[in-house]
């Protein structure tokens, strides 16, 4: 965290909270009978073998992929998962203009998330942080944001 707030660059690693969303999704899946959760969890498995296939975990200094950018790259993925499915028709409908916008999209998210790195970063504090402040500063795409905004 002080290196987001001295630099605006986040070198956490959220790959144990990938797997861990997908082997939740795989319980709800298994515990409750819904066929839904499962592609969930099967699609968000193949898209972090994806996601650590193109090294796409945040890298060791500015400039280079970060937190923010991990999360979007396996967002992209994780879309691409759904529409290369055949289990589920809905989810794969739903997901086929979000898969796309990514693809078409991507190289500016990426060039973005990397442009707003490098500049000390006001939170609002370390421990308490405003809310609307780190919003923006996890949020800098314009293009991601976007994207979001219209699903």
């Amino acid at each position: 965290m002080q290196q987001f707030q001295e630099e605006g660059y986040l070198r956490w690693d959220s790959l144990g909270e990938f797997l861990a969303l997908a082997v939740s999704f795989e319980h709800l899946g298994q515990t409750f009978g819904d066929a839904r959760a499962l592609v969930m969890a099967e699609t968000l498995d193949a898209a972090t073998a994806s996601f650590l296939e193109t090294d796409k975990s945040p890298a060791r200094k500015v400039g280079e992929i970060d937190n923010r950018g991990s999360h979007a790259w396996l967002a992209y993925y994780w879309a691409v998962e759904l529409v290369k499915q055949d289990k589920d028709a809905a989810l794969k409908a739903h997901f086929a203009p979000i898969a796309a916008a990514f693809e078409a999209k991507m190289a500016a998210i990426d060039a973005e998330l990397i442009a707003a790195q490098g500049t000390p970063q006001d939170i609002g504090g370390y421990y308490h942080p405003d809310p609307v402040k780190t919003e923006a500063a996890m949020r800098p795409s314009p293009t991601l944001n976007a994207m979001i905004g219209s699903v």
